[in-house]
């Protein structure tokens, strides 16, 4: 075990000071990347639009060497107009269609080019290529190359972008059959995506429903901790049992309507929905029986949770502001992740003219600078995992301190905003460190995904598999320097050491308790996960409920994936708070026990719930017979660490 002696909370000191220095050079280079895109035109280029001849809409331009139709005057045609919007080239992620400069988007549909002269000859906007004039749009040879596709679909401008986008959806079904290569029938995914949008109404409020159910269990949390475990429990079995219930009764509801009544048209579709309830309800069914088998298994341990969880809802209590961390740190997510779109939007448009092989005018950055968005996509992970870490330090700044206060009433008025103040001051060269560590191997696991996805179907059995294996290897490294990392901020919170010394003696602690920590990691992370599945499942019934309507099944899949999905994501964010505080408060119970043993001046910090948790589980699991010598051996340590330190 360590030598060194843990004195909680005593000293402070600025910990991985290069670190800091070195992620504030790498902010300031995100800093040059977007002025300099910026200041190459790229901001006027993306807001305004340009067309195929290097004219920015809404402005007067310069003439390029070489290109014609560029230098024009375009003060008052201010909105970008694709000829054949609908042609997406996937590849290369950009309409294969001229564009050019209009006055105004075409509301409605225009059918024959007498419509598109009768617009430009009402609104002036002309939407024929520049030397092309509208009474010539009816009677030229050309018209059919220099105007748009017919029919031309209404459009409407995008907000702050001024390009003309097509209202119908007809253009983004074509794009997702280019991208969802599984689905052989494409009216099947038409009819998909129309429930979508028909539907979209009931998706926000459904997505707003995991959200407050989200927000009612931690609130739920804090005050029925001791009961929690067991009234999760009873609600997601009633819960699967009444969802799959639901969906063989509508099953058998359907397969018992007659189908004499039905039209030859629609007897496919209903063919469909039945099939698809079926696959539904089976789905249900099996889920439903494994759920209940892993509890079945894990009934025993689930009483070595209850006295946790219940420490746990008394940090909540002490900490309110604990529950508001994911709005914080999604915000602060969300408004980087838009800085990085639009300076990823910015280097699309940025660098010199060129003319492509067809002749028209495209923007590209010679020279090393073209490389630019690598370093831009290395900043969004980095960043992206600072964020989080921040998060991270700040829980477990806020549970050391709730935990090494003897007296609570002596908490400081913000814990949360005090291990804020604590993270700035001292503390962020060693999130940057541990951030830039998840980054390290969170590239090399992009690389081979994007590697293999690039390779689908190319690749030898032999290269397939290693791929995956390295993929699935880098994956779990991930996943265990994520837990490492999460517990040497806990480390570092308590003694104010560099992250690599407080990576060292969370380690220590954690190989020392590792029978306590699988325990704890597995019933808890257990209790957790069904938490989410309430969620889920929760808002997924009322999305059965609510979609009933619509008696074309098969149009639920889309609706419902969405929902559940965000709901999980939700649940996730929130629940993942608790899951910090449950694993903090371990990591400090640990330390607790192993350097002081309750005498005068080596009194515990733990209250007297935790200290029952330890007595409890040690009954339960000699009285199961699971490993309990293993067990023993190692508790004994924990309580004559201090003897030995």
């Amino acid at each position: 075990s360590s030598k060194r002696e843990w004195k909680p909370l005593e000293d402070r000191s600025c910990t991985d000071i290069p670190w800091l220095l070195l992620f504030i050079l790498f902010c300031v280079g995100m800093g040059f990347i977007c002025g300099f895109s910026v200041a190459t035109g790229a901001a006027a280029r993306l807001v305004s639009g340009y067309d195929s001849y290097g004219n920015i809409c809404g402005q007067r331009n310069a003439k390029l060497e070489a290109v014609p139709n560029s230098g024009m005057d375009h003060t008052h045609r201010k909105y970008v107009f694709f000829l054949d919007p609908c042609n997406l080239d996937l590849i290369n992620r950009k309409i294969k269609s001229i564009a050019l400069c209009v006055a105004a988007c075409p509301r409605q549909e225009l059918k024959t080019l007498s419509d598109v002269q009768k617009f430009a000859d009402i609104n002036g906007s002309a939407l024929c290529t520049y030397n092309l004039k509208p009474s010539e749009y009816t009677t030229s040879s050309k018209s059919s190359v220099l105007c748009p596709k017919l029919p031309v679909p209404a459009s409407a401008p995008i907000p702050f972008f001024h390009r003309c986008a097509p209202v119908n959806i007809s253009c983004y079904a074509k794009f997702a059959e280019a991208l969802i290569t599984f689905v052989s029938d494409n009216s099947v995914l038409h009819r998909l995506i129309s429930g979508v949008m028909t539907s979209k109404e009931i998706i926000l409020g459904l997505c707003l429903l995991s959200l407050v159910l989200s927000m009612i269990l931690m609130v739920i949390i804090r005050y029925i901790s001791r009961v929690l475990v067991w009234i999760l429990t009873i609600l997601v079995i009633l819960g699967s049992l009444g969802g799959t219930g639901v969906l063989w009764w509508l099953y058998a509801k359907q397969r018992r309507s007659p189908k004499e009544t039905v039209i030859p048209e629609q007897l496919q579709i209903a063919e469909d929905n039945l099939r698809a309830l079926l696959i539904y309800a089976i789905s249900a069914t099996v889920f439903t029986v494994i759920l209940f088998l892993i509890m079945l298994v894990m009934r025993k341990r689930v009483a070595l949770t209850i006295a946790l969880f219940h420490v746990a809802g008394k940090v909540f209590i002490h900490l309110p502001l604990l529950v508001f961390q994911p709005f914080w740190t999604f915000f602060a997510l969300v408004l980087f992740w838009v800085y990085w779109i639009m300076t990823l939007l910015f280097l699309g448009t940025t660098g010199s003219a060129v003319q492509n092989d067809q002749g028209f005018v495209e923007y590209k950055i010679s020279g090393p600078l073209q490389y630019m968005w690598w370093y831009h996509v290395v900043g969004l992970i980095w960043i992206s995992e600072f964020i989080l870490a921040c998060q991270q330090m700040t829980v477990a700044g806020a549970v050391v301190t709730y935990y090494f206060t003897r007296d609570k009433r002596n908490l400081p008025f913000t814990p949360i905003l005090a291990s804020v103040n604590r993270l700035i001051r001292y503390h962020l060269g060693t999130v940057a460190k541990g951030s830039f560590i998840i980054t390290l191997v969170k590239i090399p696991r992009m690389i081979l995904m994007y590697i293999h996805s690039q390779l689908k179907g190319k690749e030898n059995a032999c290269a397939r598999c290693v791929l995956k294996s390295c993929i699935c290897c880098l994956w779990c490294l991930e996943k265990c320097l994520n837990y490492l990392n999460q517990n040497a901020y806990t480390a570092t919170a308590i003694n104010s050491t560099n992250f690599c010394t407080s990576a060292k003696d969370a380690f220590i602690i954690l190989v020392e308790n590792a029978l306590r920590v699988a325990a704890i990691n597995t019933v808890g992370d257990f209790m957790l996960f069904l938490g989410k599945v309430l969620i889920v499942c929760s808002t997924g019934l009322a999305g059965i409920m609510l979609l009933n309507y619509q008696q074309d099944y098969t149009v639920w899949v889309l609706p419902l994936i969405i929902v559940c999905l965000f709901a999980f994501l939700v649940a996730h964010c929130f629940l993942s708070i608790y899951e910090m505080v449950v694993d903090v408060l371990f990591l400090c119970f640990a330390i607790d026990t192993k350097y002081n043993d309750g005498s005068p001046g080596r009194e515990f910090y733990m209250d007297k719930v935790l200290m029952e948790f330890v007595e409890n589980s040690r009954k339960a699991m000699k009285e199961a017979g699971k490993g309990g010598a293993a067990d023993a051996r190692e508790l004994k340590p924990m309580a004559s660490g201090a003897s030995s330190a």
